[in-house]
């Protein structure tokens, strides 16, 4: 089947459907540019870094702050923000020890898994090679 006015374009496929000529590169340039990236090793080191530094500044600031100088509504942005950047900055640790953690555990199970496959493998190959 031939498409009027046009070369290439498309081909008669299965079912009286059509098929785009190039498909299968179209699937194998989506399969690339969708494949997972695996993050730099030292990510989780600089995240933690910038979430510490930036908690350790949020509590210089509240430290630096007088009660007295808040009976004004004017100077309670400084320490609002202060608390709310500190805040944030701790909830972003503890998500991060906890994802770690968790990769940990898994990195863990999955290592006893690849130990117990080859274990089973290595009795298996010795029980068929004495017979």
């Amino acid at each position: 089947m031939s498409v009027p006015g046009g070369e290439g374009g498309s081909i008669g496929g299965p079912r009286g459907g059509r098929a785009v000529r190039g498909a299968g590169d179209v699937e194998r340039l989506l399969r690339a540019a969708l494949a997972p990236v695996e993050p730099p090793a030292d990510l989780s080191a600089r995240v933690r870094g910038k979430l510490q530094s930036i908690r350790e500044g949020a509590a210089e600031e509240l430290e630096g702050w007088e009660l007295a100088a808040m009976r004004d509504p004017r100077n309670w942005v400084r320490p609002a923000i202060a608390v709310v950047g500190g805040a944030a900055a701790g909830a972003g640790l503890l998500l991060l020890g906890m994802h770690q953690r968790r990769r940990s555990r898994s990195r863990k199970l999955l290592e006893r898994a690849e130990r117990t496959a080859a274990d089973v493998a290595s009795s298996t190959r010795k029980m068929f090679e004495s017979h």
